[in-house]
Formats: structure tokens, sequence, C-alpha cells
């Protein structure tokens, strides 16, 4: 379905990634995770298209999507939630949802969706005509994951989803995301400081330091592997 190949991304001549590949199939949870800075938000905004690649490809269902404008990948079902939210704070929640469905995937099943989103985020349904930008944090992460579901998407890709939040409000967040994968069979990627929790959920996952793939693998040989331990679930 997502195919990246030899990944070279640089910033100003620092490489912030190098020579990566990713595979991902249809249907399936990948996680992505390492230190801060290695990386993994670079390789999202490079699908999305706000970050263009010195080398390498980046194919979607045969298609190269290096070659589409950013504004067009929406609507081939990419959908890209960013770090820190980033909701539209002057609008409503009802409004910011329906900014999501603008591709023309969320426009055909904005009445689906939208009952879907609401029932996943109950709170969000209660405050549908309320500002976003008077929305707790995790209220906002739940409106911005919503707006995301919105564009109908084929691959989800939801960039530190508990960054900034309370522990339980996290937990509820995970569990949101599990459901959704669950449930809809949404091709989701996921980039998260809570290792553990992300490779718990994973299906596969792929290590990123200093924006190299060090290690790759399917959910049993990374939560076994004796460096993930030690760097990342404090054993």
């Amino acid at each position: 379905m997502l195919s990246i190949k030899s990944l070279t991304v640089a910033y100003g001549g620092l490489k912030a990634l190098v020579d990566v590949t990713v595979e991902v199939a249809e249907g399936q949870f990948i996680a992505i995770v390492g230190p801060n800075g290695a990386g993994k938000t670079t390789l999202f905004k490079t699908i999305s298209g706000i970050v263009q690649p010195v080398s390498g490809s980046v194919m979607f269902d045969g298609k190269d999507l290096l070659s589409i404008p950013p504004s067009e990948r929406a609507h081939l079902g990419i959908a890209h939630v960013p770090e820190g939210r980033q909701v539209f704070r002057s609008l409503t929640v009802l409004e910011n949802l329906e900014m999501g469905a603008h591709s023309m995937r969320g426009r055909a099943d904005w009445a689906r969706n939208l009952a879907q989103i609401l029932e996943l985020f109950p709170v969000l349904a209660e405050r549908r005509d309320q500002l976003a930008g008077t929305l707790s944090g995790g209220e906002q992460q739940m409106l911005s994951i919503g707006r995301g579901l919105a564009s109908s998407p084929r691959v989800l890709m939801l960039d530190e989803p508990s960054m900034g939040l309370a522990p339980t409000i996290a937990d509820q967040i995970f569990e949101r995301i599990e459901e959704i994968h669950r449930e809809s069979k949404i091709t989701i990627l996921l980039v998260e400081q809570r290792v553990a929790e992300a490779l718990e959920a994973c299906d596969r996952g792929y290590v990123l330091e200093s924006g190299r793939v060090v290690l790759e693998g399917v959910h049993d040989t990374l939560i076994r592997d004796e460096r993930v331990k030690r760097a990342y679930l404090g054993m």
C-alpha cells in the first residue's frame, strides 16, 4: 500500500532522514518510535508533502506520491494528524470537523463519518458548538483525530497524540486509536513518545535514531529485543 524506499531528507544541508525504507501493508498498525530528533515527524511531513526529500521514493498504491501536489494527497486517502494538535481555535468543534471533510472522500461520507466520530468521542458531541480554542488539551487531541477521520482516510498518520496530556487522558486516546484500527480497519502510522504503548498496539514497528532505521520488525520481535528493552522500555 505505502512503500518508502531509500528516503533521504535534509534541512540546510543537515540530514534529518538517511536512506530510510518503510513498508506498510493495507490495514496494518505501524509504530514509528525513537528519541527526539530522530526524524519521525520529518518522515510524516514527507509523506504528506510538507517536506520534499533529497532522494528516494514514496509510492502509494503504485502511484508516485512525490509527483502529486500535497493538496491532492488527502483525496487519495492520506490523513496527517500533526504534532501539537493544531486545531482551528476560532472555529467550533463542528466547523473543525467540517474542515477535515474537504476531500472528495470526506464529502461523500460526511454524514457517516460524523456519526462515527461523535460516537468515538462523545465529548465532541456535547461541545459541537463550542470554540475549539476553549477545549482542554485532551479534547483538542480528540478533535484533531476526529478531523483526520472526517476525510475518510485509508491511511491515518498520528504524530505524538499523547504529547502534553495527563497519563489518564493519554490512556483514553490510545484506547480510541486502537478501537479505530480494530473497528474500521484503517491503516495507522503512529509516531509516539510512549514507546511501550505504541509497540504493544502495533503489528509492526520501526525504530529511528539519528535519521536512520536501526531496528524493524513485528510486534513480538521488538518487544523482546534487548536494545529496545534497555533504551525505551526501562527494563
